[in-house]
Formats: C-alpha cells, sequence, structure tokens
C-alpha cells in the first residue's frame, strides 16, 4: 500500500497496546478506522480520541464467530471493504503445559488464534472482490503473532501453541494470495518484550472461561513476564512504526528485536541437524537454573 488517504483500517485490539498506537498513524495518514476491543471503556476513550475522524466503534469478542461476522457485515455497510486489516488482539497466558486446564486452552486460542482466523475468513474475501473490481485497489492484511510464535520459551506453552499457530496461518494466508492476486498482501507481526497490557489480560477473560487457582508454575510466569515485559526498551508507537513500514515496504516479517532471531536460528539448526532442542538458557544459565529451582522446591 502506498496511499492510505480515504482508505479503512480494521484494528482489533484497538483500545490499547499495539492497536491504540496503529489507529494514531492510521488517523494521521486520512484513513477510517474501526476500531474494535472486548473492553468498553478503553474503547470508548479511543474512539474519543479520534472525534472529528470517520470512526466506526464496535465492542467485539474476536474469538465469537457471531460477533465478528457481525463486525464484518457492519464494515461493508459503511466504509465497503477494508484495505487494512490489523488482527491484533491477543492475551497471554503461562505455566508448564500440562498445568493449563481447558479452560485456559479455550479462552488463548479463542483470542490469539480464532481471532485471526475469523479476520482472515471474514475480510479478505471482501478485498478480493475489491481488487477484481478495480485494478488499482490495495490491501494489506497484517496478522499480530509474536516471538513466541519462532520459538518455544518453557512455562508458556498455551502462548506458544497459539502464536505458532499464527505464524504457519500467515505464512499461508501470503502464499496463497500470491497465487489469485497481486494487488492483497499480507504480513506477521512478531514482537518480542514491548510493555503494552498483555501481561494483565486476564482483565477481560470471560466468565465462562474462569480461571482457577493459579498453578506455582503459573505464578512463577506471571511474575517473570510482568518483568520482562515491563523492562523492554521499545514502546508500542515504535512497533506502530514498524507495521507501517512493512506495508510501505511490502515486507512480510515484521520483528520488533532482530536480534532474537539468533535464538530461531538456533532453533531451526536443531531441526537440520536432528538434535534435541537447545537449551534456552544457554547464554544465561543463571536464569534457567533459578527456574529449575522454583519449579523443584
Amino acid at each position: 500500500m502506498k496511499d492510505y488517504q480515504g482508505k479503512t483500517a480494521v484494528i482489533t485490539g484497538a483500545g490499547s497496546g499495539f492497536g491504540l498506537e496503529v489507529a494514531r498513524i492510521a488517523a494521521a495518514r486520512g484513513m477510517n478506522l474501526v476500531l474494535c476491543d472486548v473492553q468498553q471503556d478503553a474503547l470508548d476513550q479511543a474512539a474519543a480520541e479520534f472525534a472529528g475522524h470517520p470512526v466506526l466503534a464496535r465492542r467485539v469478542d474476536v474469538a465469537k464467530a457471531d460477533q465478528m461476522e457481525a463486525l464484518a457485515a457492519a464494515v461493508r455497510e459503511r466504509f465497503g471493504a477494508p484495505n487494512f486489516v490489523f488482527n491484533n488482539a491477543g492475551v497471554g497466558s503461562g505455566g508448564l503445559i500440562w498445568e493449563n486446564t481447558l479452560s485456559d486452552w479455550d479462552w488463548v486460542l479463542g483470542v490469539n488464534l480464532m481471532g485471526v482466523v475469523h479476520g482472515v475468513r471474514l475480510f479478505t474475501p471482501m478485498m478480493l472482490e475489491a481488487a477484481r473490481q478495480d485494478p488499482a485497489w490495495q490491501g494489506h492484511i497484517v496478522n499480530t503473532a509474536s516471538m513466541a510464535g519462532m520459538l518455544n520459551p518453557p512455562n508458556m506453552g498455551v502462548y506458544n501453541v497459539s502464536k505458532h499457530a499464527v505464524v504457519s496461518l500467515s505464512e499461508t494466508l501470503h502464499q496463497d494470495l500470491a497465487l489469485v492476486t497481486d494487488q492483497v498482501r499480507a504480513s506477521v507481526l512478531c514482537p518480542y518484550f514491548v510493555p503494552t497490557g498483555i501481561t494483565q489480560s486476564h482483565r477481560n477473560r470471560p466468565g465462562e472461561q474462569a480461571a482457577g487457582k493459579p498453578t506455582r508454575s503459573q505464578l512463577i510466569s506471571q511474575a517473570m513476564t510482568d518483568k520482562a515485559v515491563s523492562s523492554g526498551k521499545l514502546t508500542a508507537a515504535d512497533v506502530a512504526r514498524m507495521v507501517f513500514d512493512a506495508m510501505d515496504e511490502e515486507r512480510f516479517y515484521i520483528f520488533s528485536h532482530p536480534q532474537a532471531l539468533k535464538g530461531v536460528q538456533t532453533r531451526l539448526e536443531d531441526v537440520m541437524q536432528l538434535r534435541n532442542p537447545t537449551d534456552p538458557f544457554q547464554d544465561k544459565p543463571e536464569i534457567g537454573a533459578k527456574l529449575k529451582e522454583s519449579l523443584r522446591g
């Protein structure tokens, strides 16, 4: 995409973090905004910030197919096919993988994976239809995964699974789009530790998927993630700029911390050499030793 003025952006998780910062850049570039979030007060505050811009604000649980279908219908009626879809809403969860409850799996996969699935299955056909009708029409879909979609850090398995699935979905989407059009493209965003509200995403966990009493491993994971995320040097605004840079440059992979790709290379070498997965704490053995002690103590 080279021209954003008057085009439409659909942004899930728009009430905070990457979603809000992407909305700010989209507004600055003259785009119509479709803002979606499950947290009503955050959504209201975001919508108020963009008073004067064409805005459609909807409270949406992206895990719910019917709510996403209603959103897509509302977008089509108000703005037509969106040019930019940012499937960004996400939640975090940790702990030893066998200690995650069925509710944990339903919640995390529902938001992190099925939210992206719904965004892709509903908006891609609209975008392809618009492209067929206008040879100059352009669109871009960006799905938020994580470096946890490229690596498998221990004690956060349910999150890893959800984000690996988003990377796979996005890579397949890129390939599938290339078969049928040159006018709609896709990217995957893989941020590392950036201060956002994801570590407190349980604030919006639905009652029917309520968490049980946290296990020792889950408490440890929460504490470690809180510390790592809060200490991040890059901001959500920095990452939002990376998203638009990638669209401008028609670049698929968006990494907030390219230095983390060393771990990805090690993982792929493990696969190619048929060796057991490398210790993720080999460069910081004191962290691994402390985690083992905490879990075994």
